[in-house]
This record gives C-alpha cells, structure tokens and sequence, in this order.
C-alpha cells in the first residue's frame, strides 16, 4: 500500500471562535482527531499553527516563495545516478559551474561504501526521514544526496540545504522514479536513455526557472494590464522590466528585485513575491538561453542590414572602421588636407546635433578632435573640445528633463515607486552636473532628494 508524505497543506476547521462546539479542550487535540479520522498518521513532529488573518497567511506565502529562491540560488548542478551501477544518467547545471560528473560520480560511490561500511553509521540529518541524507564535502562545494530505488540523486550546493530543500528532494525522487521507472529501468539493460523530458521535470521540481534569464510576454490581455496598474509594486516591476529589457533581450530576477529595492525600502520576500505572481500568470516569463542567443545574434544581424541599407543614402552615418580608417591614414594627411577634413567633420557633427542625432554628433567631433591631436593643431583642438563638452551636457540635459517628465507624471498618476525610479534617475544626472559647478545644480538635488524622501513616506 502507498504511504504519503504530506507537507505544507493548510486545514479549514470551518469553525471561527464565536460558533465552535468546543467538543474538546483544545484546537490541536480537535484537529488532531479529525485528521485521524481521515486517515492521516499522527507522528511526534505533527506540528500546528493557527494563522489568525489573510495578512499573517500572505507572510506566510511570501516566505515560502522566497526560500523556494534561496534554495535554487543555493543549487549549482543537479545529478542523476544509477543505484546500481553508480553511472550518471543525468547532469544538470544549474549555474555556470564545470561540474566533471564522471569524477563526482567517482567520488559519491566512494563516499557512500565508506559512509555504509560496518565501521562507520550513516551520516542521519534528519528525524523525520527513514532513510539517510548524505552530506560531503567536494572542493568548495557541499554535496547532499539521497538514494531512491532505482537513482541517486545529488544535489551539489554552495552552502548546506535548508529543512525545505530536504523535503524537496523526498518528493521528487518518488514521483520521479514513479514517473520515468520505464526509462530507468531501460537504462539499467542498455545504457541508452532519453532525458528531454526529465530535465524539464527537474526545472519544474526544483523551481530552476527562477534563475532563467526572463522576458516580458509578446502579448498582454488588456484585463491582465489592468490588473497590474491596481498594485504598485507590481506596476513597478512591469515598468523597470521593460526599461531592462530596453538595452537587452532578457534580464534575471535577482536584478529586477534589486532595481525595486534601491527604489523604495520594502523588503526583498514582498518584491519576490509579487513577482511570482507576474510569472503564475505568464506576464513575464522565462527563456531559454539559447533562445537569448538567438534573438541576440538576429538583432545584429538585422541592425547590419539596417545600416548597409542606409549607408548611401547619409554620409552622416559613422562607423567604427572608419575611424580605425582615418587612424590608419593619420600620418600621410598635410595641414592644410587635415584643416579640411576637421571642418567637414565639424559640419557634419552640428548637422547630426541639430537633428538631435547626438551620438552622431559626438562621433563627428571626436573624428575632428583627434585629427588636431596627431597634428598638434592647439587652437583647434581647444575649440572642438569645447564643443565636445557643451554637446555632452546638452545629452544631459535631454536626459534630465525627460526623466523629470516621467517621474512627475507618475507622480500625478500616485504611482509612487515609478516616480521615485525616475527621480532617483534626475538625481544621477544632476550629480554629474555638479562637476562642472552647473548653475542651480546643488540647489535642484537637494529639492529632488526631498522629494524622493517624502514618497517614500506616501508609500
């Protein structure tokens, strides 16, 4: 007969304090009976706690999801080994981490004949389980490992595993085995097996998609971004996705969650927690790294599309190589060639900076500026330079008003946390400004500093 172990289940006496019949003298001696009636087994480590509000029940959730992100931040790589044979069916890599699973395999056989010799009792970490944990040390690493019937299964970890990570692996070594007990026992015969499936069951049992690297989904139902724009927090972390995945084709959690925190100090398990709930419903959602690779590689390839397919349309356009170009060719240009080509350059840089092409711009002038260097041509190279820096804070000041639009229209808007991310941006901005002693640059990052200070107090 199958024999269940059940964690982390919630129980609705579906009585509240005014309407209990009180048959006996406690809650926990009620409970205890009434699941016993059911069938449950009642053991000395039958624990109960009574949740006394929804917010007590949401603390509760929130720790949880973030020791399910602790524990997977703690997996580096996850192996899968014959009982019998002690060969590796499976290797997993969590992290970037060069695990050699033939020598670790080598290693745990070892370990585990030392470990049940007569000599030596086996290492038990836990009451409440039947059968050992074991627990090595390989190189920095900690390995913990169980053993199935058919598989043993290591978990090779950078810090010891948490009490929730233990019943982690007791689950899933009997609904896998119950699973792929074909597969595992083909392997057994032939040595030949087919771990598509498996990996993905590992991903899903061990929650690794939290470490994935992350995307925002294509399309979006309006009723779920209305349900979005109803929490702050949750606004935020869409938002500031959006802004990451700006400069990149992905982002990682533990980056989201940072990004959140340096805005508004509200603790790390809430800011996770809403994030689950943007993964629950698919909103972001996590890819593959092949997949980033993909999309990188497609995007410069249509961005060098894009530009070979404007290049004789604007001689504005520049280049790397036409700089290592004009370096390469430095030392056969006169004065008199070289005070042409610097104003051609100029010319075209204020065209681009009129256009508000600034990067443009900034690569015209520097094109120029280091023409007049080689040539040692002073009066010149004060007067690009000068140009150079006026450009530079004209990008700045683009930048700051932007970012002082944005964040007073969520603050307009009572998104606090976006309007703090905005302002926090000004404040970077300003602060670059008062390096060249701006007028009213100090005077304007005390009033946004205030300004931050007291949304937070909204929040």
């Amino acid at each position: 007969m199958p024999y269940f172990h059940i964690n982390g289940i919630g129980f609705n006496c579906g009585y509240n304090k005014l309407n209990c019949p009180k048959i006996l003298n406690s809650c926990y001696e009620c409970i205890e009976k009434r699941l016993s009636t059911m069938g449950f087994e009642i053991n000395q480590e039958f624990r109960i706690f009574e949740i006394e509000s929804d917010e007590k029940r949401l603390k509760i959730e929130r720790e949880q999801i973030w020791q399910k992100f602790l524990d997977v931040l703690n997996i580096k790589h996850i192996i899968i080994m014959d009982k019998e044979s002690g060969l590796p069916i499976l290797d997993y890599a969590v992290s970037g981490v060069e695990i050699d699973p033939g020598l670790l395999s080598g290693f745990i056989q070892a370990n585990i004949t030392f470990s049940e010799s007569e000599q030596v009792s086996p290492n038990r970490t836990s009451s409440i389980i039947e059968q050992p944990f074991y627990e090595f040390q390989y190189k920095s690493f900690n390995i913990l490992l169980r053993n199935g019937e058919y598989i043993r299964l290591c978990l090779i970890l950078d810090h010891k595993a948490s009490d929730s990570m233990r019943y982690q692996m007791l689950q899933f070594l009997g609904e896998f085995e119950d699973t792929f007990k074909e597969d595992l026992l083909k392997f057994q015969d032939t040595g030949a097996i087919d771990f598509d499936e498996m990996i993905e069951y590992i991903v899903k049992s061990f929650n690794v998609n939290l470490v994935f690297p992350m995307t925002l989904a294509h399309s979006i139902p309006p009723h779920e971004i209305k349900k979005i724009t109803k929490i702050s927090i949750q606004k935020a972390i869409y938002n500031l996705a959006k802004e990451l995945l700006i400069s990149k084709p992905f982002f990682f959690i533990n980056s989201l969650l940072n990004q959140v925190k340096n805005i508004v100090n509200i603790d790390a398990d809430i800011v996770l927690f809403e994030i689950n709930k943007l993964l629950e419903r698919k909103i972001i959602v996590p890819t593959k790294l092949e997949a980033v690779i993909n999309k990188i590689e497609t995007t410069q390839e249509a961005n060098h599309k894009k530009i070979n397919s404007i290049k004789p349309i604007s001689s504005i356009i520049i280049t790397d190589s036409d700089l290592e170009q004009l370096k390469a060719n430095i030392e056969s240009i006169d004065e008199f060639t070289a005070k042409k080509l610097i104003k051609e350059f100029m010319k075209k840089g204020k065209t681009a900076e009129k256009d508000r092409a600034y990067q443009v711009a900034n690569k015209e002038y520097n094109k120029a500026l280091f023409i007049a260097k080689e040539l040692k041509l002073k009066d010149q190279i004060y007067k690009i330079s000068n140009t150079i820096f006026e450009l530079d804070n004209t990008t700045k000041k683009v930048e700051l008003d932007f970012a002082l639009e944005k964040a007073e229209n969520y603050e307009k808007n009572k998104d606090y946390i976006n309007s703090i991310h905005f302002f926090q941006k000004a404040v970077k901005l300003l602060e670059k400004f008062l390096i060249y002693n701006l007028a009213d640059a100090d005077s304007q990052l005390k009033k946004l500093k205030k300004k931050i200070i007291k949304l937070r107090e909204e929040i």
